[in-house]
């Protein structure tokens, strides 16, 4: 006799840990901003810098890398978050750097250079340790020199699912409940399952046990039994 499916309260609790889990792969915290399929932080901490890449390590220190931007949407998405939530200088340094191995713009993630926003382009300029700035302003792009002596924040962006390079402290902290709410649910599923097993073991005995029983009782059968063989002595 085939088993039964296991009991549907199965089913809910298995939902419940795959949203739990799933709720842990968002920003790695409040203080980042997420837009599509990336969060972004300002780190505000004003730095003395040699180059772009001490900016940089900013945000590689965090498992992000410097800011690209890809459409118009993600540049005015980006151009309101600093005026509403950020306190922002008037430029900041973008995650782009002029290439001269093949005379181009590219950005540090690697990612496609594939939109542009310059408010001062020219041709035949020198472009040699050019960077790009974001003008807060206007929400243009202008180019400025990548040998700056500070910088009055960093702008940071990582791709969803975060790449867990760094854990801050809230993530930390769900990351550990995300672990605790599944062992606590594997356990309650085991039990479940276990109870539901012995209640079709016990119905499946009680069934096959249950043999039909002699309208005599054992007094009565052992009383019978002499009387036969007391006659067959006097046949």
């Amino acid at each position: 006799m085939p088993r039964a499916a296991p009991p549907a309260l199965l089913l809910p609790l298995l939902g419940l840990a795959v949203a739990v889990a799933a709720a842990a792969a968002d920003c790695p915290s409040s203080n980042w901003v997420q837009f599509q399929d990336s969060c972004y932080i300002f780190l505000q901490e004003a730095i003395k810098v040699e180059s772009i890449e001490d900016a940089r390590n900013q945000c590689t220190d965090h498992g992000a890398d410097m800011i690209s931007i890809h459409n118009e949407e993600e540049n005015a998405f980006i151009l309101d978050t600093l005026k509403k939530q950020w306190k922002v200088p008037d430029d900041i340094l973008l995650g782009m750097f002029f290439d001269t191995d093949d005379a181009s713009f590219k950005w540090f993630d690697k990612s496609n250079m594939t939109f542009v926003k310059w408010s001062d382009q020219e041709d035949g300029e020198d472009l040699v340790d050019t960077c790009a700035f974001l003008h807060t302003k206007t929400g243009d792009w202008k180019k400025g020199n990548c040998e700056v002596s500070s910088v009055e924040g960093t702008l940071c962006k990582a791709a969803i699912p975060y790449e867990k390079k760094y854990l801050s402290d809230n993530h930390i902290l769900i990351s550990a409940l995300v672990i605790a709410s599944t062992v606590i649910l594997t356990v309650l599923g085991a039990v479940v399952w276990f109870l539901y097993k012995r209640s079709l073991d016990s119905g499946f005995t009680t069934v096959f046990s249950a043999a039909p029983r002699s309208p005599y009782n054992d007094d009565c059968v052992l009383v019978v039994a002499e009387e036969n063989e007391y006659d067959v002595q006097f046949d």
